[in-house]
Order: structure tokens, then C-alpha cells, then sequence
């Protein structure tokens, strides 16, 4: 039976409770946001952060967040326990609310697949009454939530189109990705006990399935160059990469692409030099047309891939420049949630510092670290920046290919 608005919500069936109290059932008169979360996943360390302003927020208002880890490595339980904490203590110091492990699925088979969540971060919203009022992403909880608490969310019409379209969105998504799964399962096993051939096969299987995928076309590139360090047979998949992403002038594709190229996680020691800054000089180039630097874009989420690439290629100042727009970019009162900003900006200084040889101490650096030095900041009303058709959903990570993800 599928899981929507209105459904009567599934019970909470985990294995451990890593972070306060159990919770054996929903009580009568509270409203509880149910998140998925991974330690894999970029955007849930920010997700996590914004939760924990909710919780402080509304912590009058009968709201209870429980966070639910359940998509870890699960051959090792006790090792992922370990990891969840230290992911938890590094991430998100503050954690205010209850943090749950399930190592056998059972939290996705009654939550996630029969509501066609495809991805992570997801939230769940349970209503006072025990039924689900909202399934989406967290970062649309700062518009829904008030209006669960006050009781209007559930019988507005904005809620039954979000809904309605939620599931005709995710519904063709979920079976796409029932599809790919075989091959994915296939896929990651054969990484973990590193059988390059079979992960080869399998990711070319995936490719041959749904061409324009671009989690199997980066980790084609990245099984080819990475780790079979096939040039041969690598390359030539590398530059169909740049000239599909150029071609459908995407910057997630090109974004990606930029990755395998610069990422500072590989080894780009054995690359054709010539060719692997020619590819990121076109990239970068694009990525600018489309973001240049004098236009109201956000900066904070291409320009760190395209300073890389102008640091390795030996052009520091322009590195720096970019990485200081970035910075500037972040600043805007406007754009992102707080959460956000703050899941960034160690990353941004700690970049701008190793390009500058030193510390990045400017006044732009103390006041950012300044705003987000509290331990919760109010969360951002993302109602007035949809007025202005402002799209929030553009500013959210991508989450890149990285052999971290399951093979551990």
C-alpha cells in the first residue's frame, strides 16, 4: 500500500537508539519529523544542522525530531556504530534530538519504498494525530512545519498539489531506480572485494540501461582511470563526459566531470597532463559563462571545483579570486538556509588558506565565522525568496561519486 499524505504512519522498528530515548510509538498531540539520514550523504551533515535549529525552535510547540540512520554498511554493525557516532560528534556537536540505527532495512521497507522516497536526505512528517502530513526533502520544512503546528498544512490545496506531484515525480524515479538496483547490488560487491572486471560489466550493463545516468557515467570514468588505470580504454569515456556535459550545458555535469579531473581525493598523477587541463580549462570556462562572477549566482557551489583547477594549473591569484566569490557568495543574507552556510564555510577557509599558504583571516572570513559561532541560528523563511522566484532547490550539493559511499 502506498505511503502519502493522510496514510496512518508505520511504526518506528530500529535495532539501536544512538542518541536519546527510545521511542516505542508516536504519542497523540506531538508532531514528529522522521529523517533519513547517511553518513555517505553530503547533504544530510546540513540537513542535520537544520533539524537541530527546528528542534531548538519548536521544542514549545510539541515537535520531536528522530533522525534514522539506515542506509550504513550492514556486515559490521558495531564498526558502524562507531562510525555513526563519530560522523555525529564531528557533524553536528549540538545534537538535539534522537538519532536511531537500522542495519536491516526495515525502516525503508516501511517508510521510504512504499512512499517512493528515491534519495537522501528525506523527511517525514507525522501530524498530531498520528497520520503523515509531508514527505519531502528537509530543506522544505522551514515553509511546511509552521503550518502543520498550526493545523491548516494538511487540508490546503498547496499540500495535496505538493503531495500529487511528489508521487508522479518519484514514482517514475522509483522504478528507474528498481531497475538499476540489480546492477548497482552487482556493482558494489564486486568494489568491495575489488573484482574490477565484474564492476566493469556491471556499470557498462547500467549505462547500456539508462544512458543518461550520471552516478553510472562518473562511476565509469572513475572504475576506468581511478582504479583499473586503463588509459586506453579510459580516456576516450573521459572526454564523451566533457562533451556531453558541455552539450547539455548542465553545470551538475559539469561539475562532475570537473571532479574526476581535479578532485583533490584522486590521483591525477598518471593523466596525460595536456589533455587533463585542456578538459578543465573548457569546463571552467563554461561553468563561468553560465556563473560568471559579476552576475547575482550563487558562487559557493561550482567556483571551489573551478579554483581548483586554476591552482593546479598554476594560476593562484585567480584560484584565490574565485575562492573569495565563493566566500562573498555565502555571505548573501538571501540565498541558502544558515545550516547550509555553515556546513560550508570549513571547507571554503580551510581551501583559501592552503591556496594562500597560511591562514584565511579577512574580514569576510571573521564576520562568517562570527554569524555561524552560536549553537542554533533561526532558520530562514524560504516563503519570501519563492516569491521572488528564487529556486532554493539549486543551491543544494550534488552529491559527487566518491568509492566511499558503500564500498566501506
Amino acid at each position: 500500500m502506498a505511503l502519502q499524505m493522510e496514510s496512518q504512519a508505520p511504526p518506528i522498528k530500529v535495532e539501536t537508539w544512538l542518541r536519546g530515548e527510545p521511542l516505542a510509538r508516536f504519542q497523540p498531540g506531538k508532531v514528529y519529523v522522521v529523517e533519513f539520514w547517511a553518513t555517505w550523504c553530503g547533504p544530510c551533515a546540513a540537513a542535520a544542522l537544520q533539524l537541530v535549529q527546528l528542534q531548538e525552535k519548536y521544542k514549545g510547540a510539541e515537535l520531536e525530531v528522530v533522525g534514522v540512520a539506515a542506509d550504513e554498511d550492514a556486515s559490521a554493525p558495531a564498526e558502524t556504530r562507531a562510525k555513526l557516532g563519530a560522523w555525529l560528534a564531528e557533524k553536528c556537536p549540538d545534537l538535539n534530538y534522537r538519532i536511531a540505527f537500522d542495519p536491516i532495512g526495515e525502516m525503508n521497507k516501511l517508510w521510504r519504498e512504499p512512499s517512493f522516497s528515491v534519495g537522501i536526505p528525506t523527511s517525514f512528517v507525522v501530524d498530531r494525530d498520528g497520520h503523515i502530513a509531508f514527505i519531502g526533502h528537509p530543506r522544505q520544512l522551514d515553509e511546511v512545519l509552521p503550518k502543520v503546528l498550526n493545523g491548516s498544512w494538511r487540508t490546503s490545496n498547496e499540500a495535496k498539489a505538493a503531495d500529487t506531484a511528489r508521487i508522479a515525480r518519484n514514482g517514475a524515479v522509483a522504478r528507474e531506480q528498481a531497475l538499476k538496483k540489480p546492477i548497482n547490488d552487482r556493482f558494489w560487491a564486486a568494489i568491495k572485494i575489488e573484482d574490477w572486471k565484474t564492476a566493469l560489466s556491471a556499470i557498462e550493463e547500467g549505462i547500456a540501461l539508462v544512458p543518461d545516468d550520471i552516478s553510472f557515467r562518473l562511476a565509469h570514468v572513475h572504475l576506468l582511470l581511478h582504479r583499473m588505470r586503463d588509459m586506453q580504454k579510459g580516456m576516450p569515456v573521459m572526454r564523451q563526459l566533457v562533451r556531453d556535459a558541455i552539450d547539455r550545458n548542465s553545470e551538475n555535469w559539469m561539475l562532475a566531470a570537473l571532479g574526476q579531473l581535479f578532485g583533490p581525493a584522486c590521483d591525477h598523477s598518471h593523466f596525460p597532463s595536456a589533455e587533463r587541463f585542456a578538459m578543465g580549462k573548457k569546463l571552467s570556462e563554461h561553468i563561468l559563462a553560465l556563473n560568471p562572477p559579476q552576475g547575482d549566482g550563487p558562487k559557493f557551489r561550482s567556483y571551489p571545483a573551478v579554483a581548483r583547477y586554476y591552482y593546479d594549473s598554476g594560476n593562484k591569484d585567480r584560484a584565490i579570486a574565485l575562492l573569495k566569490s565563493a566566500l562573498e557568495s555565502l555571505d548573501s543574507p538571501e540565498l541558502t538556509p544558515d545550516a547550509l552556510k555553515q556546513h560550508l564555510l570549513p571547507d571554503l577557509l580551510q581551501a583559501l588558506a592552503s591556496y594562500k599558504g597560511g591562514r584565511a583571516v579577512t574580514a569576510l572570513s571573521t564576520r562568517l565565522r562570527k554569524r555561524f559561532s552560536g549553537r542554533h541560528q533561526s532558520a530562514i523563511d524560504r516563503r519570501k525568496y519563492i516569491k521572488r522566484g528564487v529556486n532554493l532547490n539549486v543551491y543544494w550539493p550534488i552529491r559527487p561519486f566518491t568509492w566511499r559511499d558503500r564500498s566501506k
